[in-house]
């Protein structure tokens, strides 16, 4: 005898016919259980905004009316979220919160989400107001002074605006030389970390036992200079070993500039730099490799050259991925030490925009925003490569070399 499903079970198997909802659209549409304690802080935040002064470019300083219906449409929301949280806590129980509150009900529920939509529009509409009004407002008045304004946040746009050319050049030249130059330092960290780790094989002659030995010794001395010696330091030396070379070749400054600029310098610099770093990173990675691996392709007869480059190197560099990455975010930060050779990167033109001005804080303030965002985009850009080629992701912005 056939037996009838269960309504229960009738009715999980039309949940699972219908389409899952993900992301934004599932945010939206389903009920909330936190829906008070969550929008009561966007109320508080709409609150604050309701009380800061107008700005000349403001749309409801001439609304005081309807200003003053959307502040008390908050408040009533923080007195509703405040009595259901009396209600909870005179219910901690969760089923006969559920069983006996009014909030709990599904029609109350779906109020409260509705609600919930319309306090954090009325907070959009205050931050838009408030905010986002009052910077331009901000941004329009402080570009149209002839003089340098005294309050911090119009001082910064009026220098940044006047010297925009600088700046701008300053973020662009950043930006270049730490993808440019961790772009290089990456294939040389290849060939470094294939010398570093090269040895002596079975069937090798002597003088490709000679060759190995003084390559894996090379890059052995390298990573201990180079990481045992500040970039600063290194900068220096290199732009001006450079110069003094085409000096004694008798080129005149003009010529020099032409050939050996500070930014080809600097270039010079961060790609030999992070070679070090990298091929440190790779070595790393290579060696978590099961040794097994390379046992194995050595046992199908390949050489320790053939089962490195086609067996253990491709996992390595996959394993090194994340730690490779943060290379980048590293050099955004430290290509601010190479302004002592004369490049103009970041930090070398906020300190020509406070020379012009005689005020350090405002752009020194404005030159940490834009490193932190230029971080913050390269880490966000590289979790997604990461995350793509199956490596993992890095755990936040790394700290300097």
């Amino acid at each position: 005898m056939n037996q009838s499903p269960s309504p229960s079970a009738t009715a999980d198997a039309s949940q699972a016919k219908e389409p899952a909802r993900k992301g934004l659209a599932r945010f939206v549409l389903d009920d909330h259980r936190y829906v008070f304690l969550g929008t009561s802080a966007f109320a508080l935040i709409g609150l604050w905004l309701a009380n800061q002064p107008h700005s000349a470019m403001s749309f409801l300083k001439d609304c005081y009316a309807l200003e003053v219906v959307m502040y008390y449409v908050l408040v009533a929301w923080l007195v509703v979220s405040a009595l259901a949280l009396v209600t909870k806590l005179t219910h901690w129980n969760g089923d006969a919160y559920q069983k006996t509150s009014p909030f709990a009900r599904p029609a109350a529920r779906k109020v409260e989400r509705i609600g919930s939509y319309a306090v954090f529009a009325l907070m959009v509409v205050f931050f838009i107001d408030r905010a986002v009004m009052g910077a331009i407002n901000l941004i329009t008045t402080s570009i149209a002074q002839s003089t340098n304004p005294t309050d911090f946040l119009s001082s910064t746009v009026y220098m940044i605006y006047n010297m925009h050319d600088v700046f701008v050049e300053g973020i662009v030249n950043t930006i270049i030389l730490a993808t440019v130059g961790t772009v290089i330092a990456f294939f040389l960290a290849l060939l470094l970390v294939f010398l570093r780790l090269q040895t002596p094989d079975r069937t090798d002659n002597d003088f490709i036992r000679f060759l190995k030995t003084v390559g894996c010794g090379f890059a052995r001395v390298y990573s201990a200079v180079v990481r045992g010696t500040p970039m600063m330091i290194q900068g220096l030396i290199i732009y001006y070993a450079g110069t003094g070379m085409l000096t004694a070749r008798g080129m005149t400054p003009s010529q020099i500039l032409t050939v050996w600029s500070p930014f080809t310098a600097a270039l010079v610099t961060i790609s030999l730099n992070s070679t070090a770093y990298m091929m440190e990173v790779l070595r790393s990675g290579i060696g978590a490799v099961d040794p097994g691996q390379e046992e194995a392709a050595r046992s199908l007869g390949l050489s320790h050259w053939q089962a490195m480059r086609s067996v253990v190197f491709p996992q390595g560099v996959k394993n090194s991925i994340p730690a490779l990455s943060n290379e980048l975010v590293i050099n955004i930060k430290d290509s601010s030490v190479l302004m002592v050779i004369g490049v103009v990167e970041l930090t070398f033109a906020v300190r020509t925009i406070a020379g012009v001005y005689y005020k350090q804080m405002e752009i020194y303030v404005a030159a940490a925003v834009c490193y932190l965002i230029l971080t913050m985009l390269a880490t966000k850009l590289l979790n997604m490569l990461s995350t793509k080629l199956g490596a993992g992701t890095s755990s936040g912005v790394p700290s300097s070399n």
